[in-house]
C-alpha cells in the first residue's frame, strides 16, 4: 500500500477530499487543486458548497481568481454528498472544535465526520484530522470509528494528525507556506502523509513520532501564546496603577536580541484557536490528575478584560463628568485581529456586551464586518464614519486595530478615545487619547 500511493503522489493520481469547507478547509482544498490534484471538498451546509461551485469565494486568506480558476477547469468541487467519500485517496478532516457551554471540547464535529467517511471508506486510503483538539483524539476517537468501517488502521488505511497552523490575515505565511507537522500511526503511514503534504506545500514537513506529539504540539503554540498574553494583560494593568506606559516598556525590552519575544495586551483574546486551546489541554491534564495552574491563571486574566476594558472607559467618561449609563459610545472594529473579517470569539464583542449591561448606548463600526451573529441575535454596525459621526459619541473605544481607519480624523473629532491596541501610536496630538 505504501508504494502504491507513493506512486500515486508522485504521479499526482491522488483524488483529495476535504471535509469542513470554513477558515482552514477551504485554502487547503483550494492549495491541494492549485498542485495539481483533483480535490472534493464536503461540508453539510449547502450555501457553502453552492458558492464554491459557482467559484465565490467567502474566506480571506483564498485568492478569488485563484478559485474561479480551479472550479471552472474542474480541479475543484464541492458537495453535501459524502458518498464520494469512496471516490478518494486522501481525506482532510478540518471541522470545528469548538468548547461548548462548561467549556468542555465538543468533538462532536470531528465524531459525525468521521462515522460519515467511515460509512464509504475504501481500502488504500489517507484520513488526517487537522482540527485542533486534545492529545489522543485521533488514536482513541478517530481510529476506532474509522475502523467500523471493517477496514484495519495501518494494514488497509492510513491515519494521522497534522494540525493546522493558519494565521488569518498574515502577509507573509499562508496555507502554502507555513510549515507542517505530521504525525501518524505507524512509520509507513507517516512518511506516505508527509510525502502527500510535501507535494502540496512550500513550507518544511516536520514528521513526529505519533498523533498524540502532534495534537500537544498545536495545544503548546497556542497554549504559549495565551499565557505570554495573559503576562502583557497583566503587565498593563499594573502599568496604568504605576503610571507606566507599558508599551514604551515592551519596546525598550524588544531591544535584548535575544531572551525576549513580545507580546501585547488588549481587550481580549479572539479567533478560534488561542482562547480555546488551552481549555482542551487543562481539560485532559485532569484525566491525569494534574492541574494546568499557570495557564488557567492565565486564562483568567484573558477573559476578565473585557469587564477591565469598561472600567477604564467608566473612568474616562467620569473624568469628563458624564457617567457611562445613557452616554453614547462608538466600538471601532469587531474583528479579533485587524484587517480580517473573522469575528470567531472576538473580545470587541465581549467589550459592546459588558457596555451595554451598565447602561451605554453602544454602536459598531468594522470596514470589514458589516454585522455580526451573537447568542442567536443579528446585530448591524453604522455604515460608515466621518468627523461629524465620530464627534456626536461621548467616547470612541477601538477594539481592533484596523488600518484602514482613519486615526487621524478620529482623533481630531473624538471628544474621548480608549484605545485597547495601541492602533493610534503614530497620531501625534493626544489629549484625547488614553492607551489600554
Amino acid at each position: 500500500m505504501k508504494e502504491q500511493l507513493l506512486k500515486k503522489i508522485k504521479n499526482k493520481e491522488i483524488v483529495v477530499g476535504v471535509v469542513g469547507l470554513g477558515y482552514v478547509g477551504l485554502p487547503l482544498a483550494v492549495e491541494k487543486a492549485k498542485a495539481g490534484f483533483k480535490t472534493i471538498g464536503f461540508d453539510v451546509q449547502q450555501s457553502k458548497v453552492d458558492a464554491v461551485n459557482s467559484g465565490h469565494n467567502y474566506i480571506g486568506d483564498v485568492v478569488d481568481a485563484d478559485l474561479k480558476e480551479i472550479v471552472s477547469e474542474g480541479m475543484l468541487r464541492a458537495t453535501t454528498d459524502f458518498s464520494f467519500v469512496k471516490d478518494v485517496d486522501f481525506i482532510a478532516i478540518c471541522v470545528p472544535t469548538p468548547l461548548d457551554k462548561h467549556q468542555q471540547p465538543d468533538i462532536s464535529y470531528v465524531k459525525s465526520s468521521a462515522e460519515a467517511i467511515a460509512k464509504y471508506l475504501t481500502k488504500g486510503t489517507m484520513v488526517v484530522l487537522e482540527s485542533t483538539t486534545y492529545p489522543g483524539t485521533t488514536e482513541e476517537l478517530l481510529k476506532p470509528i474509522l475502523e467500523s468501517s471493517g477496514l484495519k488502521c495501518g494494514e488497509d488505511f492510513y491515519l494521522g494528525f497534522s494540525p493546522e497552523r493558519v494565521d488569518p490575515g498574515n502577509k507573509q505565511f499562508k496555507t502554502k507556506n507555513t510549515p507542517k507537522v505530521v504525525g501518524a500511526i505507524g512509520a509507513d503511514a507517516r512518511e506516505v502523509i508527509a510525502a502527500m503534504y510535501r507535494a502540496v506545500l512550500e513550507g518544511d514537513v516536520y514528521e513526529v513520532s505519533s498523533p498524540a506529539v502532534a495534537e500537544m504540539e498545536k495545544i503548546l503554540e497556542n497554549t504559549y501564546r495565551n499565557i505570554n498574553i495573559g503576562l502583557a494583560n497583566e503587565m498593563a494593568i499594573l502599568c496604568h496603577r504605576m503610571g507606566i506606559d507599558y508599551w514604551e516598556v515592551v519596546e525598550a525590552a524588544k531591544t535584548k536580541p535575544y531572551g525576549f519575544q513580545a507580546f501585547y495586551p488588549g481587550p481580549g483574546l479572539g479567533g478560534h484557536c488561542i482562547p480555546l486551546d488551552p481549555y482542551y489541554l487543562s481539560w485532559k491534564a485532569r484525566e491525569y490528575g494534574f492541574h494546568t495552574s499557570m495557564i488557567e491563571s492565565s486564562m483568567m486574566v484573558n477573559d476578565r478584560m473585557p469587564e477591565y476594558c469598561v472600567e477604564r472607559s467608566m473612568a474616562i467618561l467620569n473624568r469628563h463628568k458624564k457617567a457611562i449609563n445613557g452616554s453614547k459610545v462608538l466600538v471601532l472594529g469587531v474583528a479579533y485581529k485587524n484587517d480580517i473579517d473573522d469575528y470567531r470569539e472576538s473580545p470587541a464583542i465581549k467589550v459592546i456586551d459588558e457596555l451595554k449591561k451598565v447602561g451605554a448606548e453602544v454602536d459598531f463600526y468594522d470596514p470589514w464586518i458589516a454585522e455580526y451573529k451573537d447568542n442567536g441575535q443579528t446585530f448591524k454596525g453604522i455604515a460608515g464614519i466621518d468627523a461629524a459621526i465620530v464627534a456626536s459619541y461621548d467616547l470612541v473605544v477601538i477594539t481592533a486595530a484596523h488600518t484602514n481607519f482613519d486615526y487621524d480624523m478620529i482623533q481630531k473629532n473624538a471628544q474621548a478615545i480608549f484605545d485597547t491596541r495601541n492602533a493610534m501610536q503614530s497620531i501625534a496630538a493626544r489629549e484625547n487619547i488614553e492607551v489600554l
